[in-house]
């Protein structure tokens, strides 16, 4: 079985917790893009954890991590997760490194610096982590494969190249320090000797461990709003959030991907700039913020406080139909036991008309949110592990958001921690 577990909004659903969840099961855990540039959260009888490369199943003995072909590899900060987790008392977890991974570089962090300084006021919004310049490079084949590194002769090639085009653009557009091909070369040959041990052909691996029946978890990064394709273009990502892409950045055939298990949360936020239509600010904002999220909600890996909203129905049910939802999850609904009524956005009105579809972002710019009103249930439900013992006003609200979806919801999280789930 294999099973792919994504975000269906803006990033920051709760996916950490689910994936650990769902890992208990899984044979191999994979992440198929992205990379350090986003954070998942994760409370376990270990402590708590913000995990960025390291796929969530990480707390597993009996799990093998897969970094995939699709993610933005920074060496030295995987290694320096695997080191963080193990001096918190986790046993030092089984990883395999595609050797089709392409190498995430020192430079591609001060290029993301340097152009997000450039822009100024008209700034994406970057975590500066480097992943623009990555992928940039990636399909431009200027990129470093794994594979790359293990012949002297073709790192000084592509190291030659990098720094001729580089160097231009350090020159005469940023005005900063430029490159040097031998510190470069030597950058590689120590990313080399840190990843040796855990590269491997992870696309064969994978598929020999489906054809034996062996349970495989892909795990995304952000949420289809995010996504370069179908998010809010421009202030998106630079790799495809959708499970559609998890076939291609773990290397497996698209058919085989059965269940795909897509988080919501029970509010909305979002982290950076972009189109975010019911948002909601001041101290209603602060209030649910400090509420919200395992310890409120700032980034992971920005320490960012969130944007914050009411529950958008419109974006949430696109970003269900674009990762092709077969179930979902939502989380954080106790954080909203405080309210006395909840409002959803149903609908948005653009030029006078009202529509439930999400636009692109032009239109999405002029949106203006229709909501309903819903009672709230004015009690803490954390804890509760059965559906029908939440109060009734709770589960009007989550059948409510099931109908908008057209998804079932097969999962409610109603607390930080690993076990404090309920099934329908």
């Amino acid at each position: 079985m294999v099973k792919a577990i994504v975000g269906a909004n803006w990033g920051d659903e709760g996916k950490g917790k689910i994936t650990d969840l769902l890992s208990k099961e899984a044979d191999y855990i994979v992440r198929f893009q992205g990379g350090s540039n986003a954070g998942h959260t994760i409370i376990n009888d270990y402590g708590k954890f913000a995990l960025h490369l390291l796929p969530s199943g990480v707390f597993y003995e009996h799990t093998t991590c897969i970094i995939g072909n699709g993610v933005a590899l920074n060496i030295p900060y995987l290694f320096k997760e695997v080191n963080e987790i193990v001096e918190k008392g986790v046993k030092a977890p089984k990883i395999l490194v595609s050797d089709r991974a392409q190498i995430l570089m020192p430079y591609h962090i001060l290029f993301d610096e340097y152009e997000e300084e450039r822009l100024g006021g008209k700034s994406f919004g970057s975590t500066k982590s480097g992943i623009a310049p990555f992928y940039s490079d990636k399909y431009a084949k200027i990129g470093i494969q794994v594979s790359e590194l293990f012949d002297d002769d073709v790192i000084r090639e592509k190291v030659a190249r990098i720094c001729e085009s580089k160097n231009v653009i350090l020159e005469h557009l940023y005005h900063k320090p430029l490159l040097d091909e031998e510190e470069l070369f030597n950058t590689l040959v120590e990313y080399r000797e840190m990843v040796r041990p855990y590269v491997a052909d992870t696309s064969k691996i994978l598929y020999d461990a489906i054809n034996e029946g062996k349970n495989v978890l892909l795990e995304g990064q952000l949420g289809s709003l995010k996504d370069p394709d179908f998010g809010i273009y421009p202030m998106v990502t630079s790799s495809s959030t959708l499970a559609a892409y998890a076939a291609i950045g773990a290397g497996i055939p698209p058919y085989k991907i059965e269940n795909i298990v897509t988080v919501v949360k029970a509010y909305s936020s979002a982290v950076g700039a972009g189109e975010f239509v019911s948002e909601i600010f001041g101290e209603e904002a602060e209030e649910m913020r400090k509420r919200g999220g395992d310890c409120g909600e700032y980034g992971a890996t920005t320490g960012r406080p969130r944007r914050m909203g009411w529950f958008d129905a419109v974006a949430s049910r696109y970003g269900c139909r674009m990762q092709g939802a077969t179930e979902v999850v939502l989380t954080v609904l106790d954080a909203l036991g405080y309210l006395d009524e909840l409002k959803i956005c149903v609908g948005y009105e653009i030029d006078g008309k009202i529509t439930r579809d999400f636009p692109t972002t032009v239109s999405l710019a002029k949106a203006k949110p229709v909501y309903e009103t819903l009672p709230g249930w004015k009690c803490d439900i954390t804890g509760i592990t059965e559906y029908d013992k939440l109060p009734e006003n709770c589960r009007k609200y989550v059948e409510f958001i099931e109908k908008e979806l057209q998804v079932p919801i097969k999962m409610v999280s109603n607390g930080p921690g690993r076990n404090e789930i309920i099934h329908r």
